[in-house]
């Protein structure tokens, strides 16, 4: 079996060393300096001719460098271990950028999506694995490498299973969109299951323009629920502020949302703090700050496993249903 190496952006070390711990394997070394000029290098120190390696960094923009800081040193980083000799590079991307611009809605729009995908194939990467892209069907389509999708859902099954000991309310699973409708009812199905209850479904209507949202109708019964509002991303929070009200006044007893990642854009934590949010729960899948009504699920454990199916042979796959 060739030899496994786990490396990671200097930005992204900490949650890496989560997923190399899960493993039992240390982080490789490697070399990251900064230009005075605004440019930059990176270079793996150990040895990785033959070796099966793993280049794990979520693409986000923070105080510290931007998204397309972050995608260019990655993609150069791709490029650095396959000259080095790697057998296979894997990006291991937990939250991927550019993935909810996936189609078309306006005249001559791009599909930012498909071009991150030409520019991962490019530099020769073998495998993506991510989390809970926002369109799945859009992610398979826009690759033509092997890619391994990974839904959050047992995570948060196991987080709502412990959340609801002693609940006494009927519980309906809810999606903030009709775009959402699909992620939601795999939730409530897997989560029926694991309760041995029946769980109701319900959707809060919404439209966008630009950065608008209207809608609020909501669809399906709530009246004295424990609600659950599944999404794939919180960024402005605008979403889960409305599909929260429209429950709310739809008679429900309390609402706990669930979103895979967690950008929390501008003032987003602050604003979600005054809703009537039992919690807000997401992985750290982005890095995330402290705050009492945020509750962070640790996806690190289920990332290792998959790096350690791949590694072995399988079965991976089993992981993405």
């Amino acid at each position: 079996m060739r030899p496994m190496k786990l490396f990671s952006l200097d930005i992204g070390a900490d949650f890496a060393g989560r997923v190399a711990a899960a493993l039992g394997e240390p982080l490789a070394a490697h070399e990251e300096r900064d230009f005075v000029d605004g440019e930059h290098k990176l270079r793996p120190l150990d040895e990785v001719e033959g070796a099966d390696v793993y280049l794990i960094q979520s693409l986000y923009s923070c105080a510290d460098s931007s998204v397309d800081d972050k995608l260019i040193r990655l993609l150069f980083y791709i490029g650095a271990l396959k000259d080095a000799g790697a057998a296979r590079v894997t990006a291991v991307i937990p939250y991927l950028c550019y993935a909810r611009k996936d189609r078309r809605t306006k005249l001559h729009d791009p599909l930012s999506s498909r071009y991150v995908a030409s520019l991962f194939e490019s530099m020769g990467t073998d495998v993506v694995v991510t989390l809970d892209v926002h369109n799945l069907a859009a992610f398979e389509n826009a690759f033509r490498i092997r890619t391994l999708h990974l839904p959050a859902q047992p995570l948060f099954v196991d987080f709502a299973a412990a959340r609801l000991v002693g609940n006494n309310n009927p519980l309906v699973v809810a999606s903030p969109d009709v775009g959402g409708v699909k992620r939601a009812e795999a939730f409530r199905q897997a989560l029926g299951a694991r309760l041995a209850c029946e769980v109701g479904r319900a959707f809060v209507e919404k439209y966008r323009s630009g950065d608008k949202l209207s809608g609020g109708v909501l669809v399906g019964d709530v009246e004295g629920a424990s609600v659950l509002v599944v999404d794939d991303l919180i960024a402005g929070g605008g979403t889960i502020k409305r599909a929260t009200e429209a429950l709310y006044r739809g008679g429900a007893a309390r609402v706990i949302a669930l979103a895979s990642h967690g950008q929390f854009c501008a003032n987003a934590l602050a604003e979600l703090a005054q809703l009537p949010l039992e919690v807000v729960a997401v992985t750290n899948s982005l890095p995330q700050q402290t705050a009492a009504h945020l509750q962070v699920v640790d996806c690190a454990p289920l990332l290792a496993e998959a790096i350690r199916r791949l590694h072995e042979g399988g079965p991976a796959t089993q992981l993405s249903v």
